[in-house]
């Protein structure tokens, strides 16, 4: 079998995830057409406001579609076809699930943010420290994903705008859209352009895959093996595959965007498709990336001496699509971190806001929180980038963990198969806190055995936990969910 087969099945894989195992989570979960959403209950006109679902999906994947998608399984395809497996399953069985809970427990709580659907779950320690985590990395992405576009920008005006747009100079672009963006009502800027640029986002992935089947379908996944661990420094495949790719299996990052669009869904039946096909969207572009790794690339060593994922955009995108259509490719990359970043920023507003119990309907009180967090976005956006993206790979997929660990316990709770929560939750608790325990810049140095060994008693007393404490009612939440 031509090994670019393994790029159609996963493909496949991918839309029977969507059209068979997406009808069952939502069948566990159970919609209710008939019962209001917040769009209508709690119109504004700033943050609540309805749209149509075609609309919401498009806004959604670009809400949740960063750099992540684009460059984690960049990053990741050193590790070989394990990348592949985990990006497919990891969507299917992880990632969608956790984002239909996320955003299908924010309609029904409300529109709540994620640390109040935290809390109604897990109670109210896990609600505040939910408030100051999530914050955390809500800041994180945003600045990621003003830094790693602002690079790619500079790159592009080399020989065009020399001294004049400079990193710095696209970084200040960059954050003034933020800061606009945020403080706008939602169906200004992010309802109008946003499936436009969803619909180009598509598009340059597809024109990415049509350039590799034309020219290099021989060479898919030319040093890809199951046989050894690829990786030139022979690092763990276990877990820090599954920490190098989030957003394109499974990521805690769309928690906190859920409930953008939450707020805006006028059916309980659109879930399925704003939250679980957005994720799947999601996980054919860094399905997509991971194999541009693994085809454009004769070695493992090669991809990694490349100069890291922008430099691998640039040059996967002009030699595969040409001049033009690479400069095309590489907008559309551009567009993926610039329509997160932005939504991130305005999640942390609203999530703040929600602490100090401050209206966001009057712009002046937007600004009140807006300004004070943007000046601490554009201090740490002066941290190196590598830094930066290694905090954002742990804290992204704890709070992966974290939220699928409430939606366990909200199925739980009301006698609901808990269990297509509670595993890929087992799963990503092993994974953050053995990739903690073994980080040696950040954690705690262990050995990668002993690591593994720490992380699965963690996720083993989760698991107890949830058995025994999870019928248990939590204070001040609502009942009639």
């Amino acid at each position: 079998m031509p090994r670019y087969m393994w790029f159609i099945i996963a493909v496949i894989a991918l839309l029977v995830g969507y059209f068979v195992y997406g009808r069952i989570v939502e069948r566990i979960f159970g919609p209710n057409p008939a019962r209001s959403t917040p769009a209508k209950t709690k119109s504004d006109g700033v943050d609540y406001v309805a749209m149509p679902k075609w609309k919401l999906w498009l806004i959604q994947l670009l809400n949740i579609a960063g750099v992540g998608p684009v460059f984690g399984p960049i990053l990741g395809a050193v590790y070989g076809p394990t990348a592949l497996l985990w990006i497919v399953i990891g969507t299917i069985f992880a990632g969608a699930v956790h984002d239909y809970f996320s955003g299908m427990l924010s309609v029904r709580y409300g529109g709540a943010n994620v640390p109040d659907v935290v809390g109604y779950n897990l109670g109210k320690i896990a609600k505040n420290g939910m408030r100051v985590f999530a914050t955390i990395l809500l800041l994180l992405v945003g600045v990621v994903f003003a830094t790693a576009p602002a690079g790619l920008l500079a790159k592009l005006s080399v020989g065009h705008f020399d001294g004049v747009m400079t990193f710095g100079a696209w970084l200040g672009v960059i954050f003034a859209y933020y800061f606009l963006a945020t403080i706008i009502p939602i169906d200004k800027i992010i309802g109008r352009i946003y499936p436009v640029f969803g619909a180009l986002l598509l598009i340059m992935a597809l024109g990415v895959t049509i350039g590799m089947f034309v020219q290099m379908p021989d060479s898919f996944y030319s040093w890809a093996t199951f046989d050894h661990n690829p990786h030139p420094k022979d690092l763990p495949i276990f877990p820090l595959v599954f920490i190098t790719i989030a957003c394109g299996a499974l990521s805690g990052f769309h928690s906190t965007q859920s409930p953008l669009m939450a707020r805006c869904v006028e059916n309980e039946s659109e879930g399925r498709l704003v939250f679980y096909g957005a994720m799947v969207a999601e996980g054919f572009i860094g399905l997509v990336w991971c194999t541009v790794g693994m085809t454009f690339y004769p070695d493992a060593q090669a991809l990694l001496s490349a100069g890291g994922p922008a430099v691998v955009v640039n040059d996967s995108c002009v030699a595969l699509l040409g001049g033009f259509g690479g400069l095309l490719a590489i907008l559309g990359v551009v567009i993926l971190p610039v329509t997160s970043g932005d939504t991130a920023f305005r999640a942390a507003r609203l999530t703040i806001a929600d602490v100090i119990h401050l209206p966001q309907v009057q712009p002046m009180k937007r600004l009140v929180i807006a300004i004070p967090v943007f000046c601490i976005g554009i201090a740490l956006s002066q941290i190196d980038f590598n830094i930066i993206w290694r905090y954002f790979g742990f804290s992204n997929q704890t709070l992966a963990g974290i939220c699928l660990w409430s939606a366990a316990a909200y199925l739980f709770r009301k006698g609901k198969f808990h269990w297509i929560c509670t595993i890929p939750a087992c799963f990503i608790t092993v994974v953050s806190v053995s990739y903690i325990c073994y980080e040696k810049n950040m954690g705690f140095g262990l050995d990668i055995n002993t690591s593994n060994i720490i992380g699965v008693v963690v996720a083993v007393i989760c698991l107890v936990s949830l058995l025994k404490f999870g019928k248990t009612p939590v204070e001040g939440a609502p009942t009639d969910v």
